[in-house]
């Protein structure tokens, strides 16, 4: 048996053919979604990025208990119980993130890993009169760092992307004959900048003078249609591109006949807003649909179902045990993903309701019909606390200032008896909140998430299915009090 997942970052799947996108080229996920099952109703759980991954591992929520950091000592890890039962797991990827602080302790979990430098503002290659090391500010130094790197990609052979999917199918081809693997091919694109060669471009011709560029502000829409229409172009392209090496992969299935003994999963960590809701990128609002209902295809060689779609509520937390149930591995207790097999096969349910979020933002619950974003209670967004052995931000180590007046926390359920630093966090930025408050959105009735609703009985239901998940997933008693929910 083997299984291959290939995940993209930040896939608008509203742009995509097999979602209903009717401008964007995107005839290989059109041809995946006629060879794998598709999943209608896959959600994320904890974002951004790393927070994503984590749950790739350890197959449980992260945003309620920390923020963006590596794996800590007590979590399970999916490749890691793979590699231990003789499954080999091995990764390549160009998503820098990995080798930042806040990701050091991912990639050393697989078997054997593969990185590709140089995407967005990974410091790679070093020109000191570009001046990275003279700006203090961190966006100017990771643009600066961006356009250094461009300089050493002039073709597409050298492209992150390009050369992502040529070391994954290398591994494929290496080991075709070979039995009991895990490939995951992971790249950063779509992810802003949405940087492309001409090629790509020429598949989105229009008129445009303005300097937008391709990498937008994670901000309100404050540009002029123009502009926005010109960014979603320069998205396309990179999607498309994407859907050209994904491509490849299938070209390889094919030619090695691994649809007979090889699950394939096709997978992203979250969307990408493109003006909609008046809004760029992510992070600073609500995690509206476009963001938090993600693409997922599924071809399982055991079930043989092709061309079908599932309405199932599923999330990323449990692709970790659908990987570990097909190789015929038990799952670890803590693991609270479920195998995607039984939904596969004839869509059996696989939970009532969906719970996601980021850390100090939003914590949302989805049960198919009615989305309910339940806002901070105070403007303050207090208390809020991260539980880490691992106290790393993304690029950087806790401050001494943040871990001066730490105290211990007692074991969670999931921390196997050690107690975990708990260190006061500092809270997403006022200006990130005060905009939103709790919104409640009936989905048959408004699928776009433009008309909030007020209805008392059914903000009480979702209320005890938010409330049911955080206790599943033993939160902090300061969750409540922030939410209000006490």
């Amino acid at each position: 048996m083997k299984a291959i997942m290939v995940m993209f970052d930040s896939l608008n799947r509203r742009l995509m053919q097999p979602y209903g996108g009717d401008w964007v080229h995107t005839p290989n996920f059109a041809r995946l979604a006629e060879r794998a099952v598709t999943f209608e109703n896959a959600f994320i759980g904890s974002m951004p990025c790393m927070p994503a991954r984590r749950e790739l591992h350890t197959g449980r929520y992260n945003f309620l208990h920390r923020s963006w950091g590596p794996l800590e000592p007590f979590d399970d890890s999916m490749p890691q119980i793979l590699d231990e039962n003789g499954v080999h797991s091995h990764i390549v990827t160009d998503h820098q993130h990995y080798w930042e602080d806040g990701g050091a302790t991912y990639h050393t979990r697989f078997t054997t890993h593969e990185f590709v430098r140089g995407q967005e503002g990974d410091p790679w290659k070093g020109l000191v009169d570009a001046g990275v090391a003279r700006d203090s500010n961190r966006y100017m130094r990771t643009r600066l760092q961006d356009q250094v790197n461009r300089t050493y990609l002039k073709e597409e052979s050298l492209m992150p992307q390009a050369q992502t999917f040529a070391q994954g199918i290398e591994f494929m081809r290496a080991n075709a004959a070979a039995d009991n693997w895990y490939l995951q091919i992971e790249t950063f694109d779509p992810h802003e900048p949405f940087f492309t060669q001409p090629g790509w471009k020429e598949q989105y011709p229009h008129e445009y003078d303005g300097d937008f560029g391709d990498w937008p502000p994670y901000a309100r829409v404050s540009e002029s249609a123009e502009d926005v229409q010109h960014m979603r172009y320069e998205y396309a392209a990179l999607m498309s591109m994407c859907d050209h090496y994904l491509g490849t992969v299938l070209d390889v299935m094919d030619e090695l006949n691994l649809w007979d003994d090889t699950m394939l999963i096709v997978n992203t960590d979250h969307g990408f807003l493109l003006g909609e809701h008046d809004w760029w990128a992510k992070m600073r609002m609500p995690w509206y649909n476009e963001l938090a209902n993600i693409p997922l295809f599924v071809w399982d060689p055991r079930a043989g179902i092709s061309g079908e779609r599932r309405g199932s509520l599923v999330q990323t937390i449990d692709l970790p045990a659908t990987v570990l149930e097909y190789f015929a591995i038990e799952g670890p207790l803590d693991m609270q993903g479920a195998p995607l097999r039984d939904a596969i096969v004839s869509d059996a349910p696989v939970r009532e309701a969906a719970l996601y979020g980021i850390h100090g933002g939003h914590v949302n619950v989805n049960d198919g019909r009615h989305v309910y974003m339940r806002a901070a209670a105070r403007e303050a967004n207090e208390p809020l606390y991260n539980y880490t052995l691992m106290a790393t931000h993304m690029r950087h180590r806790f401050g001494v200032g943040e871990l001066s007046d730490i105290e211990l926390q007692t074991p969670f359920e999931f921390t196997k008896d050690c107690p975990t630093m708990k260190i006061a966090s500092q809270p997403l930025p006022g200006r990130w909140l005060a905009d939103f408050e709790t919104l409640l959105f009936d989905l048959d009735a408004d699928p776009g998430q433009l008309n909030p609703i007020e209805d008392a009985r059914i903000e009480a239901e979702m209320i005890d299915k938010l409330v049911g998940l955080m206790r599943a997933n033993d939160a902090p008693s300061e969750q409540y009090e922030r939410l209000g929910l006490v």
